[in-house]
């Protein structure tokens, strides 16, 4: 311990900086359990609806229903977060998820899984504005700064295949509802620890905004529901697009009532603000180019090389590789470059590992064609998403939870949208592919893959022109603080 640790441990704020790096365990550990639950049922998804009965229809709810109330509920979150703090509120959230995980597991029916996972995300949206204002305020010095920020963002890109691997190894070798019960164990370790180290804050005492609450969460899950209708029902589908329709809706009264209330649930000057805006789309984009890359691939191992769970789960290594590769090179950039010079780039090489992905075929080895494709895309996630967390709730001063939330949230749309958009691009090509050439389904599928891939990787190299042209020119200071 230096000197100066030894001073500022001699009051109790001393001793909450002394086990900052501890706080980051806690809540990195709670965001892992977050990002583990958005894909950890993928692949046990087919044993569940045998186990439970469940129909198509069901099945795809069991992701639906999370990613529903965590998109929906987001901002919400970050304002509960600021008005019971941020300590009290990531334990409540830790608890409330460990409960639904409980529940879920133990499910007997249909309705019993939907409804567990719909509070995993009701939860999961209470943790995250939490988790990321721990993150901004324990570490405020530039250098920890990006380094807590780079280990965060290691955990939370990581999460997603990580979630595939254990889904495959616990669906194979235990049962599909241990993907349910594995948290109970990561929620209990990650609350004890945040027990022990997470630093409270004064709750912030203000007006609830409550018509801008009603609106947010209504217009969000309207549209992470039109989204999910999309890519089961097609985007011509009454239930489509009344959903988007009315969520556009909803969400531009949102804005207008934000714009003239005194205490908004988002303050507009978030959002308008470049160096943040251009955060929120990067991720966004992002968030298209990878949850569909992963979508797709998962697909594509099991059903197109017939590869078991536990294999495909194993071939989504490398994405974590990439990702520790990512962070790893663009943590030590945050102190030094601008937010214009990295997200771009970050978002190119996914880009270039989607334009791989477009040339699998049934054929491909894994280690020359798809492989690189895991690489390319851990690799420019893991570069994005350490620089917009960072970036975004940098000086946000009493905004940062409701910051940090927008994170997230334009990572839920923009996967949902992701999912949904390439989805039916890819099954339309291979409908056509198949009407129109003598081939089997799986060229038909793998044809579907190449389309989709060339129009997400178009995507994102449109979003990365975009982004460029919206973050500020002005560089960081030597001292890591942005500039407006």
């Amino acid at each position: 311990m230096t000197a100066t640790d030894t001073s500022v441990a001699n009051h109790p704020a001393g001793i909450v900086s002394a086990r900052r790096w501890w706080a980051l365990v806690a809540v990195a550990t709670a965001q892992l359990m977050i990002g583990l639950d958005l894909t950890i049922m993928n692949i046990a998804l087919p044993s569940a609806q045998r186990d439970l009965g469940l129909s198509d229809a069901g099945r795809q709810w069991v992701i639906t229903a999370f990613a529903l109330a965590y998109g929906g509920l987001l901002l919400l979150g970050g304002r509960v977060s600021e008005a019971i703090g941020r300590k009290r509120t990531l334990l409540i959230g830790l608890a409330g998820f460990a409960i639904a995980s409980a529940v879920g597991g133990a499910a007997v029916n249909t309705a019993m899984l939907l409804g567990a996972r719909a509070g995993q995300g009701i939860f999961g949206a209470l943790m995250t504005p939490s988790v990321l204002a721990t993150l901004a305020a324990t570490f405020p010095l530039p250098a920890e700064r990006a380094k807590a920020f780079g280990i965060y963002g290691t955990v939370m890109g990581s999460s997603s295949g990580i979630g595939v691997l254990l889904g495959g190894v616990l669906t194979q070798y235990l049962d599909w509802r241990w993907c349910m019960f594995v948290n109970l164990p990561v929620a209990a370790i990650a609350a004890a620890v945040a027990a022990y180290a997470v630093r409270p804050a004064a709750p912030v005492h203000r007006r609830v905004d409550v018509a801008g609450a009603l609106l947010a969460t209504l217009g969000l899950m309207a549209v992470v529901y039109g989204f999910a209708k999309a890519a089961t029902d097609g985007w011509g589908a009454a239930a489509t697009i009344g959903s988007l329709v009315s969520g556009a809706v909803v969400l531009a009264a949102f804005v207008v009532v934000e714009a003239r209330t005194s205490v908004p649930l988002l303050p507009l000057r978030v959002v308008l603000h470049r160096r943040r805006g251009g955060s929120y789309l990067a991720v966004l984009s992002l968030a298209i180019g990878m949850f569909a890359a992963l979508f797709f691939l998962t697909f594509y191992l099991q059903d197109v090389r017939a590869w078991s769970p536990v294999k495909a789960g194993l071939a989504f290594l490398p994405l974590t590789v990439g990702l520790m590769v990512g962070v790893r090179a663009a943590a030590p950039l945050l102190v030094r470059a601008s937010a214009v010079s990295l997200l771009p780039a970050g978002l190119l090489v996914i880009a270039g590992g989607l334009a791989l992905l477009s040339f699998a075929d049934v054929q491909s080895g894994y280690w020359p064609h798809i492989m690189p494709v895991f690489l390319l895309v851990g690799l420019g996630t893991g570069w994005v998403l350490v620089t917009a967390n960072s970036t975004a709730t940098q000086d946000a001063g009493p905004d940062t939870a409701v910051a940090g939330a927008m994170v997230m949230t334009s990572q839920q749309v923009g996967a949902s949208l992701g999912t949904a958009l390439l989805s039916t691009i890819a099954s339309n090509a291979a409908a056509a592919y198949l009407a129109s050439h003598h081939a089997s389904t799986v060229d038909g599928v793998v044809h579907g893959l190449h389309v989709a891939s060339w129009w997400a990787m178009g995507l994102l190299v449109g979003a990365a022109g975009v982004v460029f042209l919206v973050l500020p020119r002005r560089g960081r200071r030597r001292t890591g603080h942005a500039r407006a």
